[in-house]
């Protein structure tokens, strides 16, 4: 019963493993892309200066110009290359690191052991952590950080958030300058998901011109950053464009959808889901999931009946975690468990079922314990008739 099930533990650990190697991946294509950008400018230099001398067409300090201009930009591109090395070894460590906390995982040998209490206290702090960082709570998130001494640059992927934190309060501000620039940085990846965000944030800032009244400049907008997307999206572009005709207090329905300001609150959940989908981080904190999946095997049909609802049993709660058990399906147990309603115990053969006259049972500890605090009588918490413990009879279940 104390074996651990190491694949059921490390199945949510995907995205732990994935982020820094998607970081990794992504540095590396940025570095590529400088390099071959300087080579042909350095290449196309060369030639063009060889061609000139052999015409003598150019002197020899212009070439010399030449020359130091080409260095000087070969020795830019070694700096930001060195810049981009320490990066690109800093995600390889954090890999490593997280591979070898998971690793430590197989070998401990039982759920009793002190190294595993002590592994999970750093997988909760972290998943604790990841939690606070999603919801915007940074301070609080590296304060217990420190407090549990776990390695936050190690463990959590706080300049990530801290990034995302940054493009989702401009968006709270009306701006789409931090949104575009990720745009811009994640170009590729976002046309290969077939992402619509940077077309959605492109027909946002038209619709804005045109609310502030700005007329002219809304159509050079539309000329110069929505032709590009008349491909895929002409039927939301024509249909923004007759905004032109209407005012921002307009009640004609679809275009007051597109004055609507809880567009943006649209452009953050579309920006978190792409950046979550970006970076192989799940779409729900690990936190949800992990209790999600805890609570998962606890729900039964009992938990959605106010009268049978056990006082131990966090899907129970309605007000706590039965909110995140609501939409999640009902358990499946090979051998059933009954529970005291009374005292929320297991009722087995050393606390054996008692029935009441009215058929109601509970659990005989309970209802030796209520009737040693009432003088020998017992309340049912159904009904409120009240009985004598000698009415009680033993039930034999089958």
């Amino acid at each position: 019963m104390n074996k651990l099930n190491y694949d059921g533990l490390l199945v949510l650990e995907q995205p732990f493993i994935k982020v820094p190697l998607e970081q990794l991946k992504k540095t590396v294509k940025v570095s590529q892309k400088e390099l071959d950008k300087e080579f042909t400018k350095s290449n196309s230099t060369v030639s063009d200066l060889s061609n000139k001398i052999k015409q003598g067409k150019i002197g020899v300090s212009d070439a010399s110009i030449a020359l130091e201009g080409m260095v000087g930009r070969l020795q830019s591109l070694k700096r930001k290359l060195n810049d981009t090395k320490d990066e690109e070894a800093m995600y390889v460590s954090r890999s490593k690191q997280r591979l070898s906390h998971l690793n430590e995982l197989t070998h401990i040998p039982s759920a009793n052991s002190e190294a595993y209490t002590q592994w999970s206290r750093v997988r909760l702090d972290r998943i604790l952590v990841d939690y606070m960082l999603r919801e915007g709570f940074s301070e609080t998130a590296l304060h217990l950080a420190k407090a549990e001494s776990i390695e936050v640059e190690a463990y959590v992927d706080v300049e990530l958030f801290s990034q995302a934190r940054r493009v989702e309060q401009a968006l709270q501000r009306f701006s789409c300058t931090e949104a575009l620039r990720w745009c811009n940085d994640n170009k590729s990846n976002l046309r290969k998901m077939q992402s619509t965000f940077e077309f959605n944030l492109r027909l946002q800032e038209f619709i804005e011109l045109i609310r502030a009244g700005k007329k002219s400049e809304s159509i050079a907008y539309a000329k110069k950053n929505l032709n590009s997307f008349q491909e895929n999206h002409m039927k939301e572009i024509q249909q923004a464009m007759t905004l032109l005709a209407f005012q921002p207090d307009t009640r004609c329905l679809p275009y007051k959808k597109l004055y609507d300001k809880s567009r943006w609150d649209a452009l953050i959940a579309q920006f978190r889901a792409d950046n979550f989908a970006l970076n192989s981080l799940t779409s729900q904190p690990l936190l949800t999931v992990t209790l999600q999946a805890g609570l998962s095997a606890l729900k039964t049909p009992m938990c959605s009946q106010p009268d049978n609802r056990n006082i131990n049993c966090p899907v129970c709660s309605p007000d706590t975690l039965g909110l995140l058990a609501q939409n999640l399906p009902l358990s499946h147990h090979v051998n059933s468990t009954i529970v005291c309603r009374l005292s929320g115990e297991i009722i087995d053969e050393d606390n054996p079922p008692m029935s009441l006259p009215n058929g109601y049972v509970y659990s005989l500890k309970a209802l030796e314990e209520m009737s040693s605090k009432n003088n020998g009588q017992i309340k049912c918490p159904r009904t409120e008739k009240v009985y004598d413990f000698k009415d009680l009879k033993k039930v034999f279940i089958s």
